[in-house]
């Protein structure tokens, strides 16, 4: 998140969900109202499009199941999106006669982003939820944005461990072949791929540097809140749960725990830093 108050108890405050529904699947209607309970309530839930189409079959039948207000928007012209013109209308209203804390878009549309921008240009945070083909330039304009392909749906049941071997019938035994050259471990795969990830790496490199100590350490709680403030950065769309967890997986930090018992990251650039955090 961008603000340090979305860490704190979030009971009382208002959030406004809007729905492109011509760009979001209603597959993760359940996913994305769990995930803004964590932000706090949202209380307002709209979403828009035109109703009489095919293609918004499943989301009539997810409406009323989720308290959802379905907003009418014919298309008037070919090529025209009425449906993005009606939504931002709506949040330029909501905007100035109702008291919310936040605003929640739920879009792929690269569209919204100046809408994205002029609603935290009035203090308010802005969810993003949208597929990976989502440009940048909406992404990079919301408080935070989470690829709905990251999303776990609530109570979701746990994947079916895989099926046993089946024993082979005893043959003889073949010829041996040649062993193959060893290839890299998946993790360090995955972390050769996060740590080539020049937007990712700059933006934990800046958080760090934004809560390091004279003695050249940060608190990794301080860091991972500096991070959200420079970039939209969810770490579940790198395939992990926390920011502890990227910042590790990355493999560009040293991890330790202090003798107060937190935890201290550095950049491992950092040949100035002490052995050890002074705490």
């Amino acid at each position: 998140m961008s603000t340090d108050h979305i860490s704190a108890p979030t009971s009382g405050r208002h959030i406004a969900l809007l729905i492109d529904a011509d760009n979001v699947s209603h597959t993760k209607i359940a996913a994305i109202l769990s995930e803004l309970s964590k932000y706090g309530t949202a209380n307002i839930r709209r979403a828009y499009g035109d109703w009489g189409a095919a293609g918004l079959k499943g989301w009539r039948d997810k409406l009323h199941a989720f308290a959802i207000r379905p907003i009418q928007q014919f298309s008037y012209s070919a090529g025209k999106n009425a449906t993005d013109i009606a939504l931002v209308i709506d949040a330029m209203e909501l905007l100035y006669t109702q008291k919310l804390d936040g605003f929640c878009i739920a879009s792929s549309d690269a569209d919204f982003t100046p809408l994205v921008m002029q609603l935290k240009a009035n203090g308010h945070d802005v969810f993003g939820f949208g597929e990976r083909k989502t440009p940048e330039p909406f992404v990079n304009a919301c408080t935070t944005f989470l690829y709905l392909d990251s999303l776990v749906e609530p109570d979701a049941p746990p994947a079916p461990p895989p099926a046993p071997a089946k024993a082979k019938a005893a043959a003889k035994p073949a010829k041996a072949s040649p062993a193959p050259a060893p290839t890299p471990a998946p993790a360090e795969l995955e972390r050769r791929s996060l740590a080539q990830d020049a937007k990712l790496v700059t933006a934990l490199r800046g958080g760090v540097e934004a809560a390091e100590r004279d003695d050249g350490w940060a608190l990794l709680s301080t860091a991972g809140s500096r991070v959200k403030r420079q970039a939209p950065i969810d770490p579940r769309n790198y395939g992990v749960r926390n920011f502890p967890a990227l910042f590790e997986a990355v493999g560009l930090f040293d991890i330790v725990k202090g003798a107060d018992g937190h935890a201290y990251i550095a950049d491992k650039r950092n040949r100035e830093r002490t052995a050890v955090p002074t705490v």
